[in-house]
C-alpha cells in the first residue's frame, strides 16, 4: 500500500472514533489536519467535492480502471472527445473513436496540475483548446499522476509558465465542481458548470 493510502486510512480509522483534545477547537472528521502533506489534502477536498477518485500503482492498474470506467457507463465502442493525440495512443485498445465531437459520450484529457488546496484540476488550452467547459461533455476521465499535485493555484500557475516559456497557454481555468451544486464564485472557475468527473491518479513518485 502506497504511502498515500497509508495515511487516508489512518486518517478515516481516526476520523471514525474522535477523540477530543482539551482546549482545542474540535474539527470536521473530513477535514484534512492543517499541517497534512499536498497529496493528503488534495484527495479529502476531491472527494468532498464530489469527483470519483481511482488511485493506480502502475499502469496496468490504471488500464483496468479506465476499462471498469467504460463499463460502468457502457461507454465501449462509442465517440469521446480527446485533442490529445499522445493519450489516445495510449488507450487506443478499447474500440473508441476519438474525435473533437462536443456530443460525445465522454471527455477524455490530462491536466496540468491538482490542486491539494481546494481538489481542483488545474486545466488550460493544452487540454481543451479555446472550449469553455460548459460546451464539453457533461462526464469527464482525466489521467493524471501524483508528481501533478502542487499546493495551491499560484503554484500551478507558476508551473504552467515555466513548462512554456516560448508560449504560454490561454484559456486556464479550474474543474471544481463534480457533481450538481452551487457553482464557485472565484475567478479561475467562472463561466464553469458541474461535471460528473473520474481522476485516473498514477502513483508516480
Amino acid at each position: 500500500m502506497s504511502s498515500l493510502f497509508k495515511k487516508l486510512f489512518s486518517q478515516k480509522l481516526k476520523s471514525d472514533s474522535p477523540q477530543k483534545s482539551p482546549g482545542k477547537p474540535e474539527r470536521g472528521k473530513y477535514m484534512p489536519d492543517v499541517k497534512s502533506p499536498a497529496d493528503e489534502r488534495f484527495t479529502k477536498h476531491f472527494i468532498l467535492n464530489g469527483g470519483k477518485f481511482l488511485y493506480c500503482v502502475d499502469m496496468k492498474e490504471v488500464q483496468e480502471s479506465f476499462d471498469n470506467i467504460l463499463l460502468e457507463n457502457d461507454w465501449y465502442e462509442n465517440e469521446v472527445f480527446c485533442i490529445d493525440d499522445n493519450l489516445a495512443e495510449r488507450f487506443k485498445g478499447y474500440n473508441l473513436n476519438f474525435g473533437r465531437n462536443q456530443d460525445a459520450n465522454f471527455f477524455f484529457s490530462t491536466c496540468e496540475n491538482l490542486v491539494a488546496d481546494d481538489g481542483s484540476l488545474l486545466i488550460c488550452s493544452n487540454q481543451i483548446k479555446e472550449k469553455k467547459l460548459k460546451e464539453l461533455p457533461q462526464d469527464f476521465v482525466i489521467f493524471a499522476t501524483t508528481s501533478q499535485i502542487v499546493n495551491n493555484i499560484g503554484e500551478g500557475l507558476r508551473g504552467i509558465k515555466w513548462k512554456n516559456t516560448k508560449s504560454i497557454p490561454t484559456n486556464i481555468t479550474t474543474i471544481k465542481n463534480f457533481e450538481p451544486k452551487e457553482v464557485s464564485k472565484d475567478f479561475m472557475s467562472y463561466g464553469s458548470s458541474a461535471k460528473n468527473l473520474y481522476l485516473l491518479l498514477l502513483e508516480d513518485l
